[in-house]
């Protein structure tokens, strides 16, 4: 890892390797940093080719460009509304090569498709990492940008979900992950919205507690829901990863949990 520092905005960044350095990450060096969950949702889109792929609240494009490092032949969006990220997200895109297959869109998510240049109901995938805390619980971070990306307010995943079910195509697929406790607000947001719902727990070892869960589901299917045995992180013995999340971090495998 070694320290950057853009032309702008004028704050500290690190450059970060992801997929066994098949892709390169500038973000923010302290804050909201993304990790093992990015490449983690990549991993749901399963092979596929000449899909559209969204990426929501995509930060500085992590997820989105991982997708695209995987699957050569898909076609990314970045959204995200800081424009320091954006910025950012910009950089990313031009230094691993992928102008001609990813773009980043500035703007709220809670803004019409057309205001931001999109069409509802259009793209095959849609992913979604949102902050894991709410906004007043806890400390807030005294730098905004921070703060921001840190926390949300509470019941926002409904409407997230709501904008996933807006832009994804009728058959197409949504994934999202965050906290295992944020669950039962899950749910509800992917329930008439999405069906075939799998539910994902990932482990950090063997008979411990879930701390994150995925959940998956398809625009307009009436299948019921399933709850998969889960992803197992670390080894028992150490902080080593489990050979499965190995073929996932190093070789951009498909979760084949989803399936």
């Amino acid at each position: 890892m070694s320290t950057a520092e853009p032309s702008e905005p004028a704050y500290q960044v690190t450059l970060d390797a992801f997929l066994a350095d098949r892709v390169m990450v500038l973000q923010p060096s302290s804050g909201y940093r993304a990790g093992l969950d990015a490449v983690v949702l990549a991993a749901t889109v399963a092979n596929t080719s000449d899909a559209k792929v969204l990426d929501l609240g995509a930060g500085v494009g992590t997820v989105g460009l991982c997708v695209a490092a995987r699957l050569p032949n898909v076609d990314v969006v970045l959204l995200e509304r800081e424009p320091a990220l954006v910025a950012l997200a910009q950089q990313n895109i031009a230094q691993n090569g992928m102008l001609e297959r990813v773009r980043v869109v500035a703007g709220d998510l809670d803004l019409p498709a057309d205001a931001l240049g999109l069409n509802s109901d259009n793209f095959d995938h849609t992913l979604a990492n949102p902050p894991y805390q709410i906004e007043g619980h806890g400390h807030a971070s005294p730098d905004e940008l921070k703060a921001r990306s840190h926390a949300m307010p509470a019941g926002s995943l409904d409407r997230w979900v709501r904008v996933m079910a807006r832009l994804t195509k009728p058959g197409g697929t949504a994934a999202m992950i965050h906290r295992a406790d944020a669950l039962g607000e899950m749910l509800p947001a992917f329930k008439g919205r999405f069906g075939s719902i799998i539910v994902l727990p990932l482990y950090p070892r063997v008979e411990e507690a879930a701390v994150r869960v995925i959940v998956h589901g398809i625009k307009g299917s009436r299948a019921p829901l399933r709850v998969m045995p889960g992803l197992v992180l670390h080894e028992c013995d150490g902080h080593g990863f489990t050979p499965q999340l190995q073929a996932v971090l190093r070789d951009g495998h498909t979760l084949s949990l989803m399936r």
